[in-house]
């Protein structure tokens, strides 16, 4: 992580200089090139003759503080990613200067694997914010709408630039809460078909005789109930795109007449005759494995191969866990806004724990999460305390906010998390590793630790 072909190279600021040249020992140990700044206002002059990938800053010192330095350093390069290194007695300093933007806090004594590991994620985030600038040159729109720009996201967001001016039948796929309706709607803003209508059907949510007469309509005396003609979903997309959601869902009766229509682009409302053509787009999702079902015969192969023209996979948040900090600024200014909550900061501690929950329902589990904190939030931070019991739980060494305990309770949730990752992937460290963050030597070490 956070390596490229070129040497990394990190400015550390800090008056003190015992604690500069452990820092300077430990990063070239790492491989990296480290200069030294010996106070606030040195650090600003030299991000302005030079380039440095990211700041390591410490905050009480004499001449300049590490919080008006990086304020400084912030308007200079806005991308260049600050790590802040702090006392306990001036934690409140820190949490400033994460709300005006810097990438992390630190509190000393420093751990170095957490040190490593916050390197790690913000030389990765400059990488990415690199790439991401790029791919908002050809798609400004999608990176408006989509959020998210870990290297998984960022190829969906290419590959939306590549598909949506196509005319490309699209199977977007993922799990529940991944933001597959929001993909759709992104290739469909980013078409030709823009400034037609987008209509949107969850073939989950009808009875079959009720999902036929939805998307073909229906003419008036059809069946009980049928007191006029209707149109259905079909024609009303004529010239734009059908977002047909849980795909999977449809019964094998229902693929046939879909076949049909994808085919011929024609279709007749149920109890009617007459042959209507229609112009659409479909773009189709599933949860499902659609082709494990085309295996086990519960689903068509010839409608399979005919939606899944072009695939697009949306990632699990557990797999783009870099995005999560954006995620959540987005959702608290949005339930604020609706809630009419004035939110001044969301709490490490949160932040940490939003972090490093597996989120099973993905963003829209996030969503949820984050309007429930914002409702019942007290005073104007968004504290762990607000967030569902689910959350919390992962790490019950810090619910009591003992900051008596906290390296122990910092041993502990590290324990708990791996273990509890190590779970999940059936054992497989490497894959553990990955998630964690970390090389799969440091999970091996921390795990001797354990004793496991």
């Amino acid at each position: 992580m956070g390596k490229s072909d070129k040497q990394v190279t990190v400015l550390v600021v800090d008056d003190e200089q015992v604690h500069r040249f452990m820092l300077s020992s430990m990063l070239k140990e790492w491989g990296w090139r480290c200069v030294e700044a010996d106070d606030g206002r040195t650090a600003v002059e030299a991000v302005k003759k030079n380039v440095y990938d990211a700041v390591l800053m410490d905050v009480r010192m004499a001449r300049m503080n590490g919080h008006e330095a990086f304020l400084q350093i912030h308007e200079i390069q806005p991308a260049l990613p600050v790590i802040i290194m702090t006392a306990y007695s001036s934690v409140d300093d820190a949490v400033e200067a994460i709300k005006h933007g810097a990438h992390d806090y630190l509190t000393k004594p420093l751990d170095f694997d957490r040190l490593r590991l916050s390197l790690d994620r913000a030389l990765d985030h400059r990488q990415v914010e690199g790439k991401k600038l790029e791919a908002a040159s050809d798609a400004s729109e999608l990176i408006s709408s989509i959020i998210g720009c870990a290297p998984p996201m960022l190829e969906l967001l290419e590959m939306i630039t590549y598909v949506a001016p196509t005319e490309a039948t699209v199977l977007v796929a993922g799990e529940s809460g991944t933001g597959k309706e929001l993909v759709a709607e992104s290739l469909h803003r980013n078409s030709e078909r823009r400034d037609g209508p987008f209509v949107k059907v969850n073939c989950a949510a009808l009875a079959e005789s009720l999902l036929e007469s939805e998307l073909f309509g229906h003419e008036k005396g059809a069946f009980t109930g049928a007191d006029r003609r209707r149109e259905g979903k079909f024609v009303q997309a004529d010239g734009g795109t059908l977002f047909l959601d849980e795909i999977g869902e449809t019964s094998q009766a229902m693929q046939v007449k879909l076949l049909r229509v994808l085919q011929e682009q024609e279709l007749q409302r149920v109890g009617g005759e007459e042959t209507i053509k229609v112009d659409v787009r479909i773009i189709a999702a599933t949860n499902r494995d659609l082709e494990e079902e085309v295996r086990n015969n519960a689903f068509r192969e010839d409608l399979y191969y005919r939606l899944n023209v072009v695939m697009l996979t949306v990632p699990p948040l557990r797999d783009r866990r870099e995005d999560i900090p954006l995620l959540v600024d987005h959702f608290v200014k949005k339930f604020a806004e609706k809630n009419r909550r004035s939110v001044e900061c969301i709490t490490p501690v949160c932040m940490d724990l939003l972090c490093r929950y597996s989120w099973p329902g993905n963003v829209r589990e996030l969503e949820n999460a984050i309007e429930r904190g914002v409702i019942l939030m007290r005073g104007d931070q968004l504290t762990e305390k607000s967030l569902p019991l689910t959350i919390q739980r992962q790490d019950a060494a810090r619910a009591d906010g003992s900051s008596d305990e906290r390296p122990a309770s910092l041993f502990e949730a590290e324990k708990n998390m791996i273990l509890l990752t190590l779970a999940e992937t059936s054992g497989n460290k490497s894959e553990a590793a990955r998630r964690l963050g970390i090389t799969r030597k440091t999970l091996q070490n921390k795990l001797h630790k354990y004793d496991e």
